[in-house]
């Protein structure tokens, strides 16, 4: 069940909400004199902002401000970075009742009881459009995703469409009919929400459904209806569009599939009416405020059954007879005009772009062109190559914006291994078999913990961090921790490690990176330091700071890194498969050597799958686990285009899990001793968090086969047993090949060589037991029997010796002389295919 978290964030009466862009903040506005900034997945109490104003009305933000619109008409802008304010962009002499942010956060459309719509430059205050084409106030204001188109929500109940592409804003369509006449203070929303695709709006109707819109002729499209009894008041898309939130005056809540305009769920327990919805930009998480002065902050919004929808790629808006509504991230990006690719315009369409536009320089008939004739000097002189210069015009966007926002493949973020996301003021920075790195929030500094599983070994340490470390790696040797550059404090990227122990004087050491750089993924090993940035580097220090190596790694953006010994492991976002999604991209250098071992290769995930860990087994082997809870190693990956990754577990078939009555997931650590090692995690948990949890390790069990179908219950053990002497053999087998290409690459120790014979002996044995099986089952298997003795691998002849015996054993006397014959040519040097 979803976690509804209730906060009272103002004084009761209209409460209004917005995210920034990259979804670290939520802020709040109300009828007191106070903007909330809650931290996103904190549960500290929030910043406040005092003001001198009451009774807001409209809040929008980008990362690093806020503009905030009051009943006393004014429109002020304020730092999210110093939390206070900045100016005041604009004044109305009514209250101003919504606003708008163009993408970008250049312009800011304000809404208010005056008749006149203001756009006003939230960098230069002087720089304001007005649209002044509606007769009566105005409720609700939109900008389209590309900024080049404002939706005006009049109380007249008509839709004013204006273009800003132009000089000055072109008023191009009115839209009668689809919204209900509302006034200006109204609970009711009539509210313009674009869909992100940019082709298509949804508005609320005055028959309490929501009809979507295309842009490109305003024909209706697909409407989501029955879902509200009463006027709807707020309307809020997903990020990628494939799910729609919407809220009613009769205290109602539901959420919509986008594709099938089906009604996913209805929210029962809502006490008040919600005003403003607003979606985390990347997480399942939807949060709302209400007529009482709340915010709720809904983690788990959409049920699990359906939380694959957040995890697509950008979604079709929902038009009559689409074919992008068959999905798609190769459907060609539709034309700013509607036209289709290939075909002409003709009829009205004709001149709508020309509508759309307006008068420009372009136009065939030069009119309102300017020509400094009388050299007034308004007109800029030509330069060199006969051009004039594109600097913007006072009064108007600084470029033409883009008809639409461009399609975006679907990346996958980077990660820290072994972090979790805060939760509260906690998160951990570091899980492994060495120990535990976890910081605490202090608002003005952090606090960091590290502890080790071997106390006799390690000493446990904390200390105060002013610099709010985000990143930590641990081993054996020390402990690597980096923060993120600060604009406030006007501090660079930082790496600083500190070893354990040393035979000097402790030689902890602190490096800051280029401005502008941080790090997004990094690892530590027992001869070098790992970093990987965000413009694209991987940089390689020695344990004492040297640095070593510098590159820029072929496929970005990064997504994570491990490191052992000498060799490092960088993923990246590769090309764009099919389903729109990147495909992650693998490389592993000896650092020492200057080798790849493996280029630019596939990391073996399924679509819709996301990558959790990347580490190195304690032997040396790359291993990744994914949300699938598949446990996957690396093999044969020294040897250049030979690696294949090979699944060690399957943590859905746990036999724990069998009965079907427990509900966990396992948070991957490590894989050591031939064992998984994870922290089980309960109650529909994605991460652990504190107390500190247990370690616990599962044997590996490869996913080789199922249950055979049709079994007779009687024969369930027998056919249980030859499945399970089946899943030992392949991982036996996989085990002798990771340990005999370590052997055959490195300089192996004589414990490791050692190794590689004793497998062999596990291997046969393995075969030597299926071949038991098979002589058990009866004469009609020994063609089967037979090839598993050709399998093992001992070359002494005593392991054929010993299946013949079984055969005899079982009276197989013909299994029993190929058997013979077998182990003969063996024995001389002859190829064992021709004996089958």
């Amino acid at each position: 069940m979803a976690a509804l978290r209730g906060r009272p964030a103002h004084s009761p009466g209209p409460t209004y909400l917005a995210y920034t862009p990259n979804g670290k903040k939520l802020i709040t506005v109300g009828l007191n004199s106070a903007l909330r900034v809650f931290q996103h997945g904190s549960t500290n109490e929030p910043t406040i902002i005092d003001v001198v104003t009451d009774g807001h009305t409209a809040v929008v933000a980008t990362n690093d401000f806020i503009v905030v619109g009051a009943e006393d008409g004014s429109v002020t802008k304020y730092s999210l970075l110093t939390n206070s304010m900045e100016e005041i962009l604009v004044r109305c002499s009514l209250p101003i009742r919504d606003l708008s942010l163009s993408k970008d956060g250049e312009w800011v459309a304000v809404a208010s009881d005056e008749l006149e719509v203001k756009i006003v430059n939230t960098r230069d205050m002087t720089r304001i459009m007005h649209l002044r084409e509606q007769s009566r106030p105005v409720k609700h204001v939109a900008f389209d995703i590309s900024g080049s188109m404002i939706a005006v929500s009049c109380t007249d109940g008509i839709v004013y469409m204006y273009s800003l592409s132009s000089e000055q804003p072109q008023l191009v369509k009115r839209v009668d009919g689809l919204i209900k006449t509302l006034e200006t203070d109204a609970e009711a929303s009539a509210k313009i929400a674009w869909h992100p695709d940019g082709r298509a709006f949804a508005a609320p109707t005055s028959t309490k459904d929501i009809q979507c819109v295309a842009r490109s002729d305003w024909a209706r499209q697909k409407a989501f209806t029955g879902g509200h009894r009463a006027d709807i008041s707020a309307v809020a898309w997903s990020p990628n569009g494939a799910l729609l939130a919407t809220a009613g005056v009769d205290k109602s809540l539901c959420l919509w599939e986008t594709r099938s305009q089906r009604l996913l769920k209805t929210f029962e327990d809502i006490q008040n009416t919600i005003l403003a919805i607003d979606w985390h930009p990347t997480d399942n998480v939807c949060s709302y405020t209400n007529s009482n002065g709340e915010l709720f902050i809904r983690e788990g919004f959409v049920p699990g059954e359906h939380a694959k929808h957040l995890r697509i790629a950008l979604q079709p808006s929902p038009m009559n007879s689409d074919p992008l509504s068959e999905v798609s991230g190769n459907a060609r990006k539709p034309l700013a005009n509607g036209d289709k690719h290939g075909g002409s315009r003709g009829g009205a369409e004709e001149n709508y772009l020309d509508d759309l536009l307006g008068p420009d320089a372009m136009s065939e008939d030069e009119a309102g062109f300017i020509e400094d004739d009388d050299g007034a000097g308004y007109a800029e002189e030509v330069n060199n190559f006969g051009k004039r210069s594109a600097n913007g015009i006072p009064g108007r966007p600084a470029k033409r914006f883009e008809p639409y926002s461009a399609w975006q493949p679907q990346v996958h973020e980077a990660f820290q291994p072994g972090s979790t996301p805060w939760r509260g003021d906690r998160r951990y920075l570091c899980l492994n078999l060495t120990g535990f790195v976890w910081t605490v929030s202090q608002d003005t500094h952090h606090t960091v913990t590290v502890e080790f599983h071997d106390r006799q070994e390690y000493r446990d340490f904390h200390f105060t961090d002013p610099y709010k470390y985000d990143k930590a790696s641990l081993n054996e040797k020390g402990t690597l921790f980096s923060c993120r550059p600060s604009i406030q404090s006007q501090q660079r990227a930082v790496l600083y490690y500190r070893p354990h122990e040393t035979w000097t004087t402790r030689t902890e050491w602190k490096t800051q990176l280029p401005a502008g750089e941080e790090v997004i993924s990094m690892s530590l090993s027992e001869s070098c330091i790992v970093a990987m940035t965000s413009k694209g580097y991987v940089r390689i220090y020695s344990l004492f700071g040297l640095p070593l190596k510098v590159y820029r790694q072929k496929s970005m953006p990064a997504v994570a890194c491990a490191s052992f010994r000498d060799y490092v492991m960088t993923i990246g976002n590769g090309s764009v498969g099919g389903d729109g999604t990147t495909q992650m991209r693998y490389t592993i250098d000896n650092i020492r050597r200057d080798e790849i071992c493996q280029n630019e290769d596939a990391v073996a995930l399924p679509g819709g799958t996301q990558l959790r860990n990347v580490f190195f087994s304690d032997k040396g082997d790359p291993c990744i686990y994914d949300t699938d809870g598949v446990l996957l190693i690396l093999l044969h990956w020294r040897t250049p285009g030979q690696a294949k990754w090979v699944p060690l577990l399957d943590t859905k078939t746990l036999d724990r899990l069998a009965s079907g009555r427990k509900d966990e997931t396992y948070w991957p650590v490590a894989v050591a001793n031939n064992k998984f090692h994870c922290i089980i995690i309960k109650g529909g948990d994605a991460y652990p968090h504190f107390p500190r949890p247990l370690l616990v390790d599962f044997d590996f069990k490869i996913p080789v086969s199922s249950m055979a179908a049709g079994a007779v219950e009687g024969d369930e053990g027998e056919v249980a047993q030859v499945k399970a002497l089946e899943e030992s053999y392949v991982r036996v087998s996989l085990q002798h090949s990771l340990v005999q290409d370590l052997v055959e690459n490195t300089n192996a120790t004589n414990a490791q060589k050692a190794e590689v014979p004793m497998l062999e002996r596990e291997v046969d044995k393995a075969l030597l037991q299926l071949l038991a099986a098979e002589c058990r089952e009866g004469e009609e298997r020994g063609m089967k029997a037979l090839e598993i003795a050709a399998l093992m691998r001992d070359r002494s002849g005593k392991m054929l010796e010993a299946a013949g015996k079984i055969a005899a054993r079982f009276q197989r006397d013909i299994l029993g002389e190929k058997i013979t014959q077998l182990a003969e040519r063996r024995l001389v040097g002859l190829v064992d295919d021709e004996d089958m």
